[in-house]
């Protein structure tokens, strides 16, 4: 996986609880169900591209890759976006999953 964003490193070294507590709580959420953890990071990267969250939609195409996924099942969470959010926003979330498959951002 790539590195962690300097500006999430920061936040980790200033408030080391909040960040400890708040890795505790996703990590229960994400185990709190049957979701096996490519299809909870394709999910996370959808909620992330309808929410319209950039560093979201990188951290979790990252996840993604990491946790096994394809660039081209990505892809494919952003074209599911094309008829929920409308083109534009699918296509911006397009974009920022080819930022992580094409540019390693």
């Amino acid at each position: 996986m790539s590195k962690i964003p300097k500006f999430f490193e920061d936040f980790r070294t200033s408030y080391p609880d909040v960040a400890e507590h708040y890795q505790k709580l996703s990590d229960a959420c994400r185990d709190a169900g049957p979701i096996d953890k490519v299809s909870v990071e394709l999910v996370k990267l959808g909620i992330a591209i309808g929410a319209g969250t950039e560093g979201s939609a990188h951290s979790h195409a990252r996840r993604a890759l990491a946790a096994g996924a394809t660039p081209q099942q990505l892809e494919h969470v952003a074209l599911l976006a094309i008829t929920t959010l409308g083109f534009p926003k699918a296509m911006t979330g397009l974009a920022w999953v080819r930022d992580v498959t094409e540019g390693g951002r």
